[in-house]
């Protein structure tokens, strides 16, 4: 089913989601509704705050990149009680959009290599480190779960730049192609 995103002003963006426990209700059926959500509105990454929840889940696609991209054919995974636990050194600056943030697209410094720990959707423990456009994928969603955007990570320039953006989200004017959820005031 696909589901609203909730555009930038939600209140569930900005809470510190929560570790699940193994009997979390329905998480099947949750997990396959955030690809469909997301394949819907043509992301490659999802976290369960962007659909309401304060949960630590996140759901990524980078199959449509394989193209371009080679190694990234049949990826699709899974990230639950995701945290990063060590960022490298080297910062790399790339252009970012987001599902919550219809029209907003940015360059963003992020870590080209991190460690992380993690679930996947059967319940195994993984730590591993990642670099390069998957570790900036990860950290942009792992955000959502920190209760943190994108346009956090932006200089006062930048934000004053696009005030204008955000202040249309927060009276319920989200421009997209897919189905949201909006703050009216």
């Amino acid at each position: 089913m696909i589901l609203p995103v909730y555009v930038y002003g939600q209140p569930v963006l900005r809470k510190v989601a929560e570790d699940i426990t193994p009997d979390y209700p329905n998480l099947k059926e949750l997990i396959a509704n955030m690809f469909e959500t997301m394949d819907n509105a043509e992301g490659v990454g999802l976290a369960a705050p962007q659909i309401g929840l304060p949960i630590r889940v996140v759901v990524v696609n980078l199959d449509p990149l394989a193209e371009d991209f080679p190694e990234f054919k049949d990826f699709r995974r899974v990230y639950i009680n995701a945290h990063i636990l060590e960022t490298g050194d080297e910062m790399v600056s790339m252009d970012e959009g987001c599902l919550s943030l219809p029209g907003v697209h940015e360059s963003v410094k992020r870590a080209d290599k991190i460690r992380v720990k993690y679930l996947d959707e059967n319940l195994v423990e993984h730590e591993e480190e990642v670099q390069g456009y998957l570790a900036r994928v990860m950290q942009h969603e792992f955000d959502h779960l920190e209760g943190q955007m994108f346009i956090d990570h932006l200089s006062a320039l930048r934000k004053q730049m696009i005030k204008g953006k955000l202040n249309a989200m927060l009276k319920g004017k989200a421009h997209c192609t897919y189905r949201v959820k909006t703050v009216r005031r």
